[in-house]
């Protein structure tokens, strides 16, 4: 009877004993199941030295690769020197008809260039050109100096742009990318400045041009050819900047948009134009198949309005000046999505173009899901002491 009860216990330990690994297994599936899904996204950019693939509106990451890692990035600068132009067009510092004269200093910039004699004049307009199609070392200078007084002002203030938008992996040293000490940057803080520059819509008349001409009424019309092939061969193409050193390799931040979603992608340490290119392409197509977005404020639509203590004008009308959209996977639920304007309390003059002076806040049901900056749109100043002498008299009689 004892044997038999002992027999009966080994046969059940034994048949548990390969029930649980199967079980384990089965366990397990789902796990690689879920894994296995998400493999295309890690073999996105096989090439690169450092990539990211974000969205525009939301900044939400979708696939990254040693996205913080600095390195040089070349030309990839230039985007930065041209988001400090479109602010300076935006407050009125410049405009597109200015005339920038180009110096002997900015005329001597070697490498890709639009070949400016010392003492040329150019307009805002044709040097944004030269820097967006052409990669232009010399029309970038000859903009640093118009806005800053000299470059080296000018680069100042590329870092503190760079500080404001939290790009901590960044140090610029020149406005132009070529090569020089203490000059870095990261696939991430590179989708940052792009995304900040995108939000000047107009950019793009100038990025996803294919040509130009500079210098058309003269005996030596000078052909620009935009350096960025994408915009010749991929649908929705029109941006950013292209980089290449002997340091960075092949370097692009490029951007697409289709039925609504904008995407940056960038890529670092590319071996060849080819590779750089389809890479790219394939990053872009990834988004777009598996992505969508649902649309929180369309440009232009009202977002509210701030007041500023003390400041020459006594409250903003915030507009939206880029769409403002939450990134959604196809097929996901889009069902109670609200949002709320956050303004930050006591904002006080003076006030710079870009300064956060509140937040949006979205979310699904009480999940948040994403979360925007708001910033200033233009610069206030400090109201003089006549302004608020007024403002008090009116007070006191309204």
């Amino acid at each position: 009877m004892l044997k038999s009860i002992c027999t009966k216990l080994l046969i059940s330990a034994v048949a548990l004993a390969l029930v649980v690994p199967a079980a384990s297994a089965a366990a397990a599936e789902p796990a690689a199941q879920k894994q296995s899904a998400a493999a295309p996204n890690a073999a996105l950019a096989p090439s690169a030295r450092s990539a990211v693939l974000m969205d525009a509106d939301s900044g939400t990451v979708i696939f990254d690769k040693n996205s913080h890692d600095r390195l040089p990035p070349a030309s990839i600068t230039k985007i930065m020197t041209m988001l400090l132009i479109m602010e300076a067009l935006d407050d009125g510092r410049l405009k597109l008809t200015d005339k920038v004269s180009a110096s002997e200093y900015a005329s001597s910039m070697g490498g890709s260039q639009i070949f400016l004699e010392p003492g040329e004049e150019m307009s805002v307009d044709e040097m944004i050109k030269g820097i967006a199609l052409a990669s232009g070392n010399d029309a970038s200078v000859a903009m640093a100096e118009k806005i800053g007084g000299s470059e080296a002002e000018f680069v100042k203030m590329m870092n503190e742009k760079a500080q404001q938008l939290g790009m901590k992996d960044t140090h610029f040293a020149n406005c132009n990318g070529l090569p020089v000490a203490d000059h870095y940057s990261s696939a991430h803080d590179i989708a940052i400045m792009s995304r900040e520059l995108l939000k000047h819509t107009q950019i793009t008349k100038y990025t996803g041009m294919y040509q130009d001409y500079l210098r058309k009424t003269s005996e030596k019309p000078f052909w620009l050819v935009n350096t960025n092939k994408l915009v010749w061969f991929y649908t929705g193409a029109d941006g950013l900047k292209t980089g290449f050193t002997n340091e960075a390799k092949f370097c692009l931040s490029a951007t697409a948009r289709r039925d609504g979603l904008r995407v940056i992608a960038v890529v670092m340490g590319e071996p060849n134009t080819k590779t750089r290119n389809a890479e790219v392409s394939s990053m872009l197509d990834y988004s777009f198949a598996q992505y969508s977005n649902y649309s929180i404020f369309k440009q232009g639509d009202a977002i509210g309005k701030v007041k500023i203590e003390k400041g020459a004008v006594p409250e903003l009308e915030l507009k939206a000046t880029h769409p403002y959209s939450v990134l959604m996977r196809k097929g996901a639920s889009k069902d109670n999505i609200r949002y709320e304007l956050k303004l930050n309390n006591a904002l006080k003059a003076p006030i710079k173009i870009g300064d956060p002076i509140g937040r949006i806040v979205v979310y699904q049901g009480e999940q948040q899901l994403s979360e925007f900056e708001v910033q200033a749109p233009v610069s206030v100043a400090k109201a003089g002491w006549w302004t608020m002498f007024k403002r008090t008299c009116g007070g006191l009689f309204s």
